[in-house]
């Protein structure tokens, strides 16, 4: 993490301990969103001098010292004369636009140099990986303003940090998520060439935070992101530079931490690491698939990280080879192929017919089936034999009445079975599309079309996630579902124009249960 800009809990020790356990507001977001006032020593220095407090107190402490969040995501619901699903999408890209800030020293909001778009609810800030299925509506839609200012930010936080951190605040930049800044560029229509050799050293860049220390592994090692296979074949994992509770979700991570036996600071980390997967939580990363307690991220490979990263390196293999470093291309290249070779070992199970998740240290592949498997379609590292394999499971195992679920196991956590996410139907369909399942990719668009239609007629909203099985708005996790909602924006506007949905598609007419609670919480 940066020296020079500490997060909340480096300023606020234990004031920041006190009023996450003690629950002062219900979401933990809320403080570490807080505007300092004056310098956090002066601050921690009025609050060492106090005797104890009560929660009464302590928030009258708090409020003296400190200024609400800046830039709340208002939900934007449609209210009067019914938008259609696509009126809507559109409207909301200007709701969900915020303007560059000057943040003040002690803030935990980075700078952005561009407008920037948060996804809507607790969210008052970019997140990495989200910006990428945005901007796929952006595209859709012609507003190549906001595509184009979200790529200068992740170029810009690129040259700063060396990374896109997961989100722009100070409390995120031990951790990136899934590297799609490559994706993004290729729905850039830019392409002069001082801006071409801009961003190819940006990739390049951001290829070496992933690869740090690859080059003094032995088999069996790892540091950081990156493990050394028995083979001696060089693969990714998911990492975070601290091992304390998150900022943002403090107490929950030390209740977490209350029901485990594990090492307090290993578990912390691997809940941090989870964070960057984006997977943040599933049981896709339990140890024994009995909780989150159990969690061991930094223990795995995950499949779908390693498949960007082999986008990423074909990606500036090809950007290298335009502007004639073939030096460059030569040596991506040959990152490329040893990387999809590797994942061809570890994770793709004969016996099974999938890919998966394995353990670095005895390159053994995980239990867990879930969507993440379809990111070698979506990414080419797939042959046309796997790719039928993989058409297979998805329809026998993760193709579900609303879209497609997460994992096969229902957990509780909002990353698990009955939930989908806007991501994986992309991931899905384009990647099942790309190697000829056309009929079950428009399936799966048409299924998750017509979930997000069906819920925007009945709340007037789209939603962060859905559970697929009631086409009702998702459940599970840490905190409520949200609305905006940048992402889900994106996937669905995108997948209006792979297929068309009719209105019997949409609605079936038939109202479950679990679809009528749904409508009485939101």
């Amino acid at each position: 993490m940066s020296p020079l800009l500490p997060s909340p809990a480096e300023h606020f020790g234990e004031l920041l301990h006190d009023v996450q356990l003690r629950r002062l507001f219900p979401d933990g977001k809320h403080f570490v969103d807080m505007e300092p006032r004056q310098d956090p020593v002066k601050i921690m220095s009025a609050y060492r001098s106090l005797q104890s407090l009560d929660d009464a107190a302590l928030a009258a402490f708090v409020s003296q010292h400190f200024d609400p969040p800046l830039g709340l995501s208002t939900p934007v619901r449609q209210v009067g004369p019914q938008q259609t699903l696509l009126e809507h999408i559109r409207v909301t890209w200007d709701h969900l636009v915020r303007q560059p800030l000057k943040v003040s020293p002690y803030s935990s909001a980075l700078s952005l140099h561009a407008p920037f778009l948060v996804p809507g609810g607790r969210f008052r800030e970019s997140y990495y990986w989200d910006s990428f299925f945005t901007m796929l509506g952006l595209r859709a839609d012609g507003r190549e303003d906001l595509l184009e200012a979200t790529i200068e930010n992740c170029t810009s936080l690129i040259e700063r940090f060396g990374f896109v951190p997961n989100g722009s605040r100070t409390y995120y930049l031990g951790r990136s998520q899934p590297p799609v800044y490559y994706l993004m560029l290729d729905l850039s229509r830019m392409n002069c060439q001082a801006t071409r050799k801009r961003r190819l050293d940006a990739l390049l860049k951001e290829h070496d935070f992933w690869m740090t220390d690859a080059q003094a592994l032995h088999p069996g090692d790892a540091s950081h992101r990156v493990v050394c296979m028995p083979s001696g074949s060089i693969l990714n994992r998911h990492w975070d530079e601290s091992a304390r509770p998150r900022d943002e979700s403090y107490a929950e991570d030390v209740m977490t931490a209350q029901h485990s036996a594990c090492d307090p600071v290993h578990l912390y980390r691997n809940l941090r690491a989870a964070a960057e997967s984006g997977w943040d939580f599933s049981s896709r990363w339990f140890g024994d698939n009995t909780g989150l307690s159990s969690t061991r991220t930094v223990s795995m490979v995950p499949i779908d990280l390693n498949c960007l990263l082999v986008g990423l390196e074909q990606s500036i293999a090809r950007r290298a080879r335009q502007l004639g470093a073939y030096d460059i291309a030569l040596r991506f290249e040959g990152f490329a192929k040893n990387r999809s070779n590797a994942l061809q070992v570890y994770c793709w199970s004969e016996r099974e017919q999938r890919f998966g998740d394995c353990l670095w240290s005895n390159g053994e592949m995980t239990s867990s089936v879930n969507a993440a498997a379809l990111f070698p379609l979506f990414t080419g590292v797939a042959s046309a034999e796997q790719a039928n394999a993989m058409a297979v499971l998805v329809s026998s195992s993760l193709l579900a009445p609303g879209g497609i679920r997460s994992t096969t196991l229902q957990s509780g956590e909002q990353w698990d079975m009955p939930n989908g996410w806007a991501p994986l139907q992309w991931i899905a369909t384009i990647g099942l599309r790309n190697y000829g399942h056309v009929d079950l990719a428009r399936a799966i668009a048409q299924r998750w079309v017509s979930t997000v239609r069906r819920d925007y007629e009945d709340f007037g909203l789209l939603f962060e996630k859905y559970d697929v099985e009631h086409q009702t708005p998702g459940r599970g996790g840490e905190y409520p579902v949200q609305t905006g909602f940048g992402w889900t924006n994106g996937v669905t506007r995108a997948l209006l124009d792979e297929v068309e949905v009719t209105a019997a598609t949409a609605n079936t007419g038939v109202e479950s249960p679990e679809h009528s609670k749904a409508q009485e919480e939101i």
